[in-house]
């Protein structure tokens, strides 16, 4: 993202309007954490890693325009066998390996506009010492053990299973077969926080939505078991710093990302002391087990405070499957920008699945969704306004509150009030909802100009002040829109924001090319068949 385009970002919410109908500002409080999973690189990355990016991504954007001091962390999850044995199998090092995939999916949050502020690689060196310590003292404090393991352990997932938690006599998670293991471990004592940890998530509203509630406790009444979380055949890993045949497994490892990437276990703690505890952490469903149960048993444990809240989002689906690298069947989303631009595929994401939901992706619905919106919507909107407005005003339209009609008050209400209701929405993590209602002020707005018929009103030389009140009142409403959607989509409504050339009460407006394009739905389907 250019250095201009940051400071128009940074600087949307300063801009006078109308009704002041900018994006609500905070409730006080100065500091937002917001984080992802960190992705584990065995493959190519694919649009549905996408899916949790974009929406913390545009969580993380609405917070800064609202005035916070926003930490937004993510990363990579580097260690265990998978990697090493994928690295093998292309002739590389293991590192040289990872090197590769770390900076291949910091190209793809380059593209998608993600403006992620901390990157972690659970290689990184500060990690390792912050983890080792972390090990040290619960190991110190009687919350590590060592015993033997003998069980199921489902090799693609690299997971030990009791018998009671398979599913058909296979993995839980991937439905794969699991096989018998025995092998010296460490333990973790989950057990000893299982009635902290059915407290925290039967009567707090820790973990959301609903739904995702129901199956931790169910999971909890069922038993706690402890849980192994070192292995002593799987070399690619963190040692366990007084036994160096063990390496520290993903649960002592990867989770504690969250808090070594702000700090905890260094000499500088500043980031740490500020934003710790994370207001929300954002994971799939498949690995909300591990971030509600295990991992606020670890922080238990130390002894440290708990996420505000942890959300667990459906998720998208290809032909009707969930999407898989050993399946094969994922959308490149390095493509998808490349032809269709990169708000096209945040705004799908965005507002195709609502976020506690499964949701679909094929081609089909994300370019009749970019037709639909962006396109014959928004950027209809946009393009018939500006036109008028230059050809009968010279692109500078002023108020004029003289010539106010009945038909204005239906449109000035929404444009006023949409503000609050995308607040609301987001505050709720409804962000689809928030793009559908940005999207019904822009319909309205079409629909005013129907009603309005401004190019009539231009042929009547005594009905220019009215015309001039229509232009008004359809650039506040896509200047309104285009605010509401610039934390969602990074290109256009910034383009037209900065086009629009408010200031002073009066509209000056700029050049700007046309914003979307559309797309000829059964041509594209054609040729990607």
């Amino acid at each position: 993202m250019s250095k201009s385009k940051e400071n128009l970002q940074e600087n949307l919410c300063e801009s006078n309007s109308l009704c002041e109908c900018e994006i609500a500002p905070n409730d006080g409080k100065n500091s937002y954490y917001i984080t992802t999973p960190i992705y584990y690189p065995s493959g190519d990355w694919h649009i549905g890693h996408c899916y949790t990016t974009v929406n913390c991504d545009a969580l993380a954007r609405y917070k800064r325009c609202k005035g916070y001091q926003v930490i937004f962390g993510t990363g990579t999850d580097e260690h265990g066998q998978k990697v090493a044995d994928v690295a093998a199998s292309k002739g590389l090092s293991t590192q040289t390996h990872l090197d590769e995939r770390a900076e291949n999916i910091k190209q793809l949050w380059k593209i998608l506009d993600i403006e992620y502020d901390m990157f972690i690689r659970t290689t990184d060196d500060y990690h390792c010492k912050a983890v080792q310590e972390i090990f040290l003292q619960l190991y110190n404090q009687g919350d590590i053990y060592k015993s033997n393991y003998e069980g199921k352990y489902c090799t693609p997932c690299e997971s030990f299973w009791t018998p009671a938690q398979l599913v058909d006599d296979c993995c839980p998670d991937c439905k794969r077969p699991v096989i018998d293991s025995c092998e010296e471990c460490y333990f973790f004592r989950l057990s000893r926080y299982q009635d902290r940890l059915l407290d925290l998530i039967s009567n707090t509203d820790f973990l959301a939505p609903q739904s995702r509630v129901n199956e931790m406790v169910n999971f909890i009444k069922e038993g706690l078991q402890d849980l192994a979380v070192t292995r002593s055949n799987v070399k690619w890993g963190i040692p366990v710093p007084w036994d160096e045949k063990h390496t520290l497994y993903v649960w002592v490892d990867a989770l504690s990302n969250y808090i070594t990437m702000l700090g905890y276990g260094s000499d500088d703690t500043t980031k740490f002391d500020k934003f710790w505890p994370a207001d929300l952490q954002v994971v799939g469903k498949e690995i909300v087990r591990f971030h509600t149960i295990i991992w606020p048993g670890i922080l238990m444990a130390l002894k440290l405070p708990l996420p505000k809240k942890v959300y667990g989002h459906g998720w998208l689906l290809l032909g009707g499957d969930k999407m898989s690298k050993s399946k094969g069947n994922t959308a490149n989303p390095f493509d998808l920008v490349a032809k269709y631009s990169v708000d096209a595929v945040r705004y799908y994401l965005l507002r195709e699945v609502p976020f506690g939901a499964d949701g679909a992706y094929t081609l089909e619905m994300f370019l009749n969704r970019y037709n639909t919106d962006l396109v014959n919507t928004y950027g209809n909107l946009v393009s018939r306004t500006f036109a008028m407005a230059n050809q009968n005003f010279d692109g500078i339209i002023s108020k004029d509150d003289g010539q106010c009609e009945s038909i204005d008050s239906a449109l000035v209400e929404q444009i006023e009030n949409l503000p609050k209701l995308v607040d609301e929405f987001v505050d709720n993590l409804n962000l689809s909802k928030a793009l559908e209602s940005i999207i019904n002020l822009c319909q309205s707005a079409n629909k005013y100009i129907d009603e309005t018929k401004p190019w009539l009103l231009a042929k009547q030389q005594q009905s220019k002040a009215r015309l001039q009140v229509v232009l008004y009142n359809l650039l506040q409403a896509i200047k309104i829109s285009s605010q509401q959607l610039s934390p969602f989509l990074t290109e256009k409504p910034i383009q037209v924001l900065k086009a629009l050339g408010f200031g002073d009460g009066v509209y000056r407006l700029q050049t700007l090319d046309k914003l979307y394009d559309r797309v000829d739905v059964k041509s594209e389907l054609s040729k990607a068949n």
